[in-house]
């Protein structure tokens, strides 16, 4: 489906939101440790959330991030130049709104294309970008990471980003598949900006997903909220808590939902009743945080070759810009 709205601005939804959602629920609660994507949270409450979240004083991911964005948001169009922009997880596209401006300062055409699972977050950001960049040219896809790769619209040269260090949500299994697929839709030249969590003290780790304000509580929650809406469920929120805490063997966050009693739980869609034991949980995601020349070493395996990078003075995150060579010249070399 694609819809068409004033000034050049296209939304499509190459995939069943909705039927896909049905399948993980249906497989992920029936594992031995109870799981469900994370893709899920970003519901319309849940994408809300999220904004707050990065808000929080705990959560310096976002705030740092943009701070490096905004030093060098020259240094990478200089590297990159005039392309068409992809993003993964688009969200509300605060800090990409600093490579639009410094664009516009060098009369570059702006093509956006964002990508997000939310569609009531994308079509709203799409429409303050257009308010915002009056020429700009904006193809969005209400997709997960890999269908909106599959379905990228045709362009002579791309920045791709991933931000926020969202890499961190997949396994390393889940990251080989996704740069896989990532290069096999790139083009030699085209570029990628990759945000990402460094490994830091675990109490700085634990604080920014554990805020005191209860947001990303509320944030992991609605993920049940949603089930209750789409899928019929009869979750009660009142009977799971919020946990998160760092795994030190595998370098990342865990965030669980984790049921406070014995219970059963209907899920009329699916036709399942779910049990329950107390303490037990649903895994509702990872954030992995990462060593940097270990990444540059897996991305250079995919003919990613890294032309800069930057961080913050403390060296809590890590931006950096690789251009794309090629994946079998990089397994010549």
């Amino acid at each position: 489906m694609s819809v068409m709205s004033p000034h050049d601005c296209r939304i499509h939804v190459p995939i069943p939101i909705r039927s896909q959602l049905r399948a993980d629920v249906a497989r992920g609660l029936c594992q031995t440790q109870k799981a469900l994507p994370p893709r899920y949270f970003y519901d319309a409450r849940g994408s809300q959330l999220f904004e707050q979240i990065c808000q929080q004083p705990e959560y310096y991911l976002t705030r740092t991030e943009r701070a490096i964005l905004q030093r060098h948001a020259a240094d990478i169009l200089d590297i990159v130049e005039e392309c068409s922009v992809v993003e993964l997880g688009s969200g509300s596209a605060v800090k990409t709104r600093l490579l639009f401006d410094e664009s516009v300062r060098r009369g570059y055409h702006l093509h956006y294309v964002p990508i997000d699972i939310s569609e009531s977050m994308l079509r709203k950001t799409a429409q303050r970008l257009q308010a915002e960049y009056a020429q700009m040219r904006i193809e969005g896809l209400v997709a997960d990471y890999l269908h909106g790769l599959a379905a990228l619209p045709a362009a002579s040269r791309r920045l791709v980003l991933f931000l926020g260090s969202n890499l961190g949500n997949f396994t390393p299994a889940e990251q080989e598949r996704f740069f896989t697929q990532l290069v096999a839709v790139l083009q030699r030249g085209d570029c990628l900006v990759l945000g990402l969590d460094l490994r830091k003290p675990v109490e700085i780790l634990e604080a920014a997903y554990n805020d005191r304000a209860g947001v990303t509580a509320a944030f992991n929650l609605n993920l049940l909220r949603r089930l209750n809406r789409e899928l019929r469920a009869n979750f009660d929120l009142t009977t799971f808590s919020h946990l998160a805490f760092y795994n030190r063997q595998l370098h990342q966050i865990e965030m669980h939902l984790r049921s406070e009693i014995a219970q059963e739980v209907a899920i009329a869609d699916l036709g399942m009743r779910v049990p329950f034991r107390t303490g037990e949980t649903i895994h509702t995601e990872i954030s992995r945080k990462f060593d940097a020349e270990e990444v540059r070493t897996q991305l250079h395996a995919y003919g990613l070759q890294e032309c800069a990078a930057w961080t913050d003075e403390r060296a809590w995150f890590l931006v950096a810009l690789f251009r794309y060579a090629g994946w079998k010249e990089s397994h010549e070399r």
